[in-house]
């Protein structure tokens, strides 16, 4: 379009910008706001190219670069498009929708509209193949498919998510493809002809895209690194580390200035504010195969009331805002913890080392000193930095065995006095309604050679308990005097149920003639009344399943949403700065509030997403890796028979977690029996047409194990015919051989209900939610709260804690080794 000669006050068009003073407090140099050059579009009401845009708009050729800049960052936000021509469309008049694709292991996948609430779009495989899983792509809707579904055309791919993958190579005729780990992304890749990087058939590899895939070519790559044999011991971690991109190789600024750290506490260290509390009997109480210690306690008598000291290591003191070592923090959000192998957040001279609160050594610690009455309530607290000099390093089993059997240490009043106090809070608990589900624990004990030996059932006692209150007591806490103070910080919030997931739960009770109380909005209160009045049925494990399955996901947030599970109306992360950036962050705002400050790290919203997802990422990468460890450990046990009890239902059969061993696995439709089977929502069971019978959730029931596949990392199962026995049963001579052809003997019938796979949201914080197809067992491991040092204030009143709206995390079924105390770390919120 021409451009014609503007008048002096048309000169003036950029003043006009209603976000002008916006784009000036962030640049010296503002450009026209997104706003303002969406309206100018929308004005001339026609597509621009970008000169005819740049001319209205009144760029200079200085700023032609940055404004071409922003006009791509618009077009990957999905608010404009550049169309083949070069022109400038306003994407909301193209019809067109910014999604994010989420492949599907079948194929095709689906488009998830930006910011947008309600149905997906589905995306048929041909349309796959122009896009990746985690693009971010322009779609036009194209009717709906036969089933019914939204389905759309990708139009557009605005944004590429992968660069870089692991996959594994195969050669054919001297031609070399890979298949992406990454399940969703279903396409093969090509390898250029001089990209093979010396990897051999078969092998695991690093790949670099160097061009993407379109609807007439497949994407080409080539290896970067290769990592080796699929079974090769520890390949498993290698192969999570890569595919959920964490980041595990810390940069050589932060190992410098670890290594700068000093090892021991300095004199220059102990300024006036910092509290001596060398001479009290402080302990850590922690797993017997932990090795970093964030966290130690303290309770004695005060008349009727106790006195808890809950120290915590000062990691803030060593990691300071924007310097190596706290990049590299917020980088992984958080420890991931592996079989065998731990990904710490920060170098092991820090995690390990100086704040690390190892006995008979000075360390700076970060104290919540609390008064607690004899009812469990927090009558007053202080927060203070101090220098402590632990008494003994102790496990949760040479505890507990004391407090049983007792003992000559002179630490064992102290103990008794803390056993005590635990059974108070654990009173309040109760009195608050706080919900707590219970669920057996796993432990995989390895063999020489890295995989699995053994999974072994893992009893907690009232020593992990009692670290978990006091855990909870000092959150607590840190949470209020940031309220008081009025100062930000990331709360741990946990929302109440959905009202969509909130019907589907009552409906569900309905069945089995429970009721949920609190109508539409029920407390946790009366979740902990229906787990109670649960608690003694034989389906007690199919309604706890459901109860969870109503919850949503707890998360970090810079708005105080309340803890749902817990019943706190505000509850953080204070007592684990070691492993999880949140509890840094509280600890640097405690600090700040001590000192009359206010500590701003930047968009603390922004912060909550990042350590959230953080958070689920590390979450995922252990329990795939756990998943292929047990898949590993079935695969000489094809054949055998088992008794298990159905852990899910789905349209296309029922996972069956296995009594004894811990391992889940798919008990495919087709292998029910001789009948047509049908998923049935409203019952949440599968049915047979014409043999009624029913698998439903919690049913006891006899599968042979038929495949273990590391290429899916799925173990699946036939029915057991009558004659076949358990694999922890005794064989006899005759029975040794068990048969491995499929039953045709009828199924056996269920007896419990069946609840349909869908995101959970767990009571203990670490989980995510289970995914499904298929979904991954994991065991619910309990999450121990986390604890900051900070500077002596007057003692405060706290007010007895209101329920909050709540969240509740989901169990994973998955069997976790106890590295650094997986049970508490799984436990609370």
């Amino acid at each position: 379009m021409p451009i014609t000669k503007k008048s002096p006050r048309e000169l003036a068009i950029r003043l006009t910008d209603p976000f002008l003073e916006r784009e000036k407090a962030q640049y010296n140099n503002p450009l026209p706001s997104r706003e303002f050059v969406l309206q100018i579009l929308a004005q001339q009401g026609v597509p621009m190219q970008f000169g005819e845009l740049a001319a209205v708009l009144e760029i200079t050729e200085e700023e032609r670069p940055l404004f071409e800049r922003r006009l791509r960052a618009m077009e990957r936000a999905g608010q404009v498009l550049i169309n083949r021509k070069g022109e400038v469309c306003v994407a909301d008049k193209l019809d067109l929708l910014p999604c994010r694709v989420s492949g599907h292991k079948d194929g095709f996948g689906f488009a998830v509209p930006d910011g947008v609430t309600g149905e997906d779009i589905y995306l048929p495989e041909r349309e796959m193949r122009k896009a990746m899983h985690g693009d971010h792509v322009m779609v036009r809707l194209a009717g709906t498919d036969r089933r019914g579904r939204r389905e759309g055309r990708i139009v557009e791919v605005l944004e590429r998510a992968q660069t870089t993958l692991v996959a594994r190579v195969y050669f054919e005729r001297g031609v070399g493809v890979a298949k992406a780990e990454d399940r969703r992304i279903g396409q093969e890749l090509l390898l250029e002809p001089e990209g093979h990087g010396g990897a051999g058939h078969g092998q695991v590899v690093m790949l670099e895209i160097v061009s993407y895939p379109d609807e007439h070519r497949p994407a080409i790559a080539k290896v970067i690194e290769v990592l080796g044999n699929y079974a090769d011991p520890g390949m498993e971690i290698e192969v999570a580390l890569r595919k959920h991109d964490l980041p595990h190789v810390f940069s050589d600024v932060a190992l410098a200035q670890a290594a700068a750290t000093p090892a021991k506490v300095r004199k220059k260290d102990l300024d006036k504010s910092r509290v001596d509390l060398r001479s009290l009997p402080l302990v850590t109480i922690d797993g017997e195969t932990a090795r970093d210690f964030d966290d130690a306690v303290f309770a004695e008598r005060q008349g009727k009331s106790f006195r808890l000291v809950v120290a915590i290591a000062d990691v803030s003191h060593y990691v300071r805002p924007g310097d190596a070592l706290d990049d590299d923090a917020v980088a992984r959000g958080t420890s991931v913890y592996f079989p065998r192998r731990v990904i710490p957040m920060l170098p092991e001279a820090l995690s390990n080392g100086i704040c690390s609160l190892n006995a008979n050594v000075d360390r700076l610690c970060m104290v919540a000193d609390m008064q607690i009455s004899a009812k469990g309530k927090i009558k007053a607290y202080r927060f203070y930095p101090a220098v402590m000099n632990s008494k003994a390093r102790l496990t949760y089993n040479q505890v507990w065995d004391w407090l049983q059997q007792g003992s000559d240490s002179p630490l064992l009043p102290q103990l008794q006095t803390l056993h005590q106090l635990f059974q108070v809070l654990l009173a309040a608990r109760t009195r608050r309604g706080a919900i707590e589900f219970e669920s057996v624990e796993t432990e995989m004990v390895f063999n020489e050679h890295g995989k699995i030996d053994r999974i072994m059932p893992v009893m907690r006692n009232d020593a992990h308990r009692l670290i978990e209150e006091c855990m909870l007591a000092a959150n607590v806490c840190a949470a209020d005097i940031l309220l008081k103070n009025r100062h930000k910080c990331l709360f741990r919030t946990h929302e109440g149920p959905t009202p969509e997931k909130l019907l589907n739960l009552r409906n569900y009770l309905r069945l089995l003639g429970l009721a949920l109380g609190g109508e539409d909005k029920p407390t946790p209160k009366d979740y902990a009344e229906l787990a109670e009045r649960a608690a003694l049925r034989p389906d007690a494990p199919v309604v706890q399943t459901m109860m969870l399955r109503s919850m949503q996901q707890a998360v970090y947030a810079p708005d105080n949403l309340g803890h749902f599970g817990l019943a706190y109306g505000a509850y953080t992360h204070f007592t684990s700065p070691i492993r999880r950036y949140p509890d840094l962050l509280v600890h640097r705002a405690i600090k700040a509030v001590l000192a009359g400050e206010k500590y701003k790290p930047g968009k603390w919203l922004a912060l909550g997403e990042h350590c959230s997802m953080t958070e689920r990422r590390a979450d995922d990468a252990s329990r795939e890796v756990q998943a292929w460890l047990k898949t590993y450990y079935m695969q000489d046990k094809v054949g055998e028979v088992f008794g298990g009890k159905i852990s899910a239902v789905t349209g296309f059969g029922v996972f069956v977690l296995l009594d004894d061993l811990y391992v889940e696995g798919l008990l495919h439709i087709s292998e029910l029996g001789k009948d047509y089977f049908h998923f049935k929502k409203e019952q949440q069971a599968i049915v047979g047409e014409k043999s009624g019978l029913h698998y439903r959730l919690g049913d006891a029931i006899q599968v042979r194990v038929v495949r273990a596949s590391l290429e899916t990392v799925q173990v699946e199962f036939a029915l057991a015919t009558r004659g076949e026995l358990s694999g922890n049963e005794e064989k006899t001579p005759a029975k040794r051989e068990p048969s491995r052809r499929r039953s045709k003997v009828k199924p056996l019938a269920a007896t419990a209900a069946a609840v349909e796979v869908e995101d959970v949201s767990p009571l203990a914080e670490e989980v995510a939610p289970i995914e499904v197809p298929p979904p991954v067992p994991a065991r619910r491991r309990r999450a121990k709260p986390v604890i900051t040092p900070e500077i002596v204030v007057p003692l405060a009143e706290i007010p007895e804690p209101t329920p909050a709206p709540a969240t509740v995390s989901n169990p994973d079924m998955v069997a976790k080794e106890q590295v650094k105390r997986p049970s508490r770390r799984r436990r609370t919120s």
